[in-house]
C-alpha cells in the first residue's frame, strides 16, 4: 500500500491524515487554530499532528508514507514554498514547504485548498468524468478552483479560481484583503457572523437564502466567462446550509446564466463530504510525484 501524508490547511482549522493511492482516506486527525499562537507555536501544533500521523501510518498500517500532498487557504505561493491565509495573519510569507520537509523528510507538493478539492472532485466526486467545471469552498474562506478542459488552472503565481475576491456587493463589507464587497466578505463565516450576530451555525431561513444568492451571483459570472455547466460547493458553512442554500444559489444561476453556452448551469454540493479536503491534498501529493518522475525519466 503506497500513502500520502494529506495536510489541508483552512481558515479555522487544519487536518493531517493519511490517504492511499486510490484516493481513500483511512485515518486522520485536526487541531483548531490557535488565533493566539505565533507563528512558530502554530507550526508546532502541526507538527504535533504531523508525527502523531506518521507513526499511525508505521505502527498502525505498517507503511511510511511516499509523499507530502498540502492543500491550503490562499494566497499561496507556487508549491508551498510560502502561504498567506487570510484567516491566519500569523502566517504571512510562512514558509511552509521547507520546513515540512525538514519535518517529515518526505518530498512536499501543496497547492491551494479549493484547488486540490477541483482534484478530489474530478477524482473521485461530483465532477468525475467532467472536463470544465469550477469547485469551490464557502467556509471561513470562500475559495476556488478551475478546471478548464481537462487541466487545472494556476494562473501566474498559483492563484487562479480565488473566487472570494470576486465583487458581488459593490461597496459592501471591507473584505481581509483590502477590497470591498468581495464573497467572501459577504458570505463566509466570519462575514455571516459580522453581518447578524450570530453563529453560521445557527442561521436563519434568511441568512441562507442570501448566501446562497450572493455565491449564486459570483458563480454565474465565472460559468458566463468560463462557458462552465457545473459548480461544486463544499465548505462548513455551503454544506451546512445544505439544500436552502443550493437552491437560491441555483435559483440565481437561472436568472443570470441566460447566454446559450451558460444557460442550465448547475451548482451542487460536493460528493466527497468532509473528506474532500484531505483527499485532495493527496491528489496534489500524488500529482506531485507523478511529474517528478516522468522529469527523470
Amino acid at each position: 500500500m503506497d500513502l500520502a501524508l494529506s495536510i489541508d490547511i483552512g481558515g479555522s482549522k487544519i487536518a493531517v491524515g493519511l490517504v492511499t493511492r486510490q484516493g481513500e482516506l483511512i485515518d486522520r486527525t485536526q487541531f483548531v487554530v490557535n488565533a493566539q499562537d505565533s507563528s512558530d507555536e502554530l507550526f508546532e501544533d502541526l507538527s504535533r499532528a504531523v508525527d502523531a500521523q506518521l507513526l499511525r501510518a508505521v505502527d498502525h498500517h505498517g507503511v511510511r508514507p511516499s509523499v507530502v500532498g498540502v492543500g491550503s487557504a490562499g494566497p499561496i505561493t507556487s508549491n508551498v514554498e510560502t502561504i498567506s491565509p487570510l484567516n491566519i495573519p500569523q502566517w504571512r510569507g510562512f514558509e511552509l514547504r521547507h520546513r515540512l520537509e525538514t519535518l517529515t523528510g518526505l518530498p512536499v507538493f501543496g497547492d491551494g485548498d479549493a484547488k486540490a478539492l477541483a482534484l478530489a472532485e474530478g477524482w473521485l466526486g461530483a465532477a468525475r468524468g467532467v472536463d470544465n467545471f469550477m469547485a469551490m469552498v464557502v467556509s471561513t474562506g470562500v475559495g476556488g478552483g478551475i478546471v478548464l478542459n481537462g487541466q487545472l488552472l494556476d494562473g501566474e503565481t498559483g492563484n487562479a479560481g480565488h473566487i472570494g475576491h470576486v465583487i458581488v456587493e459593490p461597496n459592501g463589507r471591507r473584505c481581509t484583503c483590502g477590497g470591498r464587497g468581495c464573497l467572501e466578505a459577504e458570505a463566509s463565516g466570519p462575514a455571516i457572523e459580522a453581518i447578524t450576530g450570530r453563529s453560521p451555525t445557527q442561521p436563519t431561513y434568511e441568512i441562507m437564502v442570501r448566501t446562497g444568492r450572493l455565491v449564486g451571483r459570483g458563480v454565474a459570472s465565472v460559468c458566463n466567462l468560463l462557458d462552465l455547466k457545473l459548480v461544486v460547493v463544499g465548505g462548513s458553512v455551503a454544506l451546512g446550509f445544505g439544500a436552502t442554500f443550493f437552491n437560491a444559489a441555483q435559483r440565481t444561476l437561472d436568472e443570470l446564466c441566460t447566454i446559450e453556452f451558460s444557460r442550465k448551469s448547475r451548482i451542487v454540493p460536493t460528493r466527497l463530504s468532509d473528506e474532500g479536503p484531505l483527499i485532495g491534498a493527496s491528489a496534489v501529493g500524488w500529482r506531485g510525484l507523478n511529474r517528478m518522475a516522468t522529469v527523470r525519466d
